[in-house]
Order: structure tokens, then sequence, then C-alpha cells
């Protein structure tokens, strides 16, 4: 019998794949696993690895605690700029900041509190 947390965990799994909209075949390529063991984690009839479970959370861009708990402790937006900076050497991330530190000065377009 399956733990109730993979059945929530294959609750917010399904949630994350149809906001991404992503079929089941689509999230298991993103994640390489077959798409029968995705319908089986969805559905609660299956757990999973601490491996499968990195990869699908890279597969659906959140945090691992995410999906196992349902905690959001990191917006969205900031797993998403990490990646996109994972992609930078360290120079270019040094040329990035200064870009960002001339928008900031930018008369009205001070960031957000």
């Amino acid at each position: 019998m399956v733990s109730p947390m993979y059945k929530e965990a294959g609750k917010r799994i399904r949630k994350l794949r149809i906001t991404k909209r992503y079929t089941r075949k689509r999230l298991a390529q993103e994640a390489n696993i077959s798409t029968k063991f995705i319908y089986e984690i969805e559905t609660g009839k299956k757990g999973f690895t601490a491996e499968v479970l990195y990869r699908l959370s890279e597969a659906l861009e959140v945090r691992c605690d995410y999906i196992l708990a349902g905690k959001t402790d990191e917006d969205a937006g900031d797993i998403y700029i990490s990646k996109l900076l994972s992609q930078y050497d360290e120079q270019q991330k040094v040329h990035l900041l200064r870009i960002l530190e001339l928008i900031n000065e930018i008369p009205n377009v001070s960031p957000v509190e």
C-alpha cells in the first residue's frame, strides 16, 4: 500500500503538469521516466525514489519539498531566475548584476516592496 504522502505528492505532480500544459508523455520525456509510471505516481498507485523526485522537480521547475509536502517557501519566480542564472559563468553574472543595478537607478523603475 502506498503512503498518503505519495498520494498527495501525486496530486501535486498532476496539478503542476496540467498548469504547465504538459501531457503525461511530455513530463515522462522531461523526467526520463515512463508515461505509465507518471500515471501510477499521479494516481497514488506507486511511490518513487529520491532520484525520480529530483527529475520530476527539475522537469516541473519546483522544489522537491513542494512535491513532497506542499511547502512553498520559495517563490516560483526565484526558481526560474536561478535556472536562468545557472546558464551564465561568473563574469557574465557580474555584468548582469550591473545591468540590474543600472535599471534600478532609472527613476520610477524601483523594485516593488
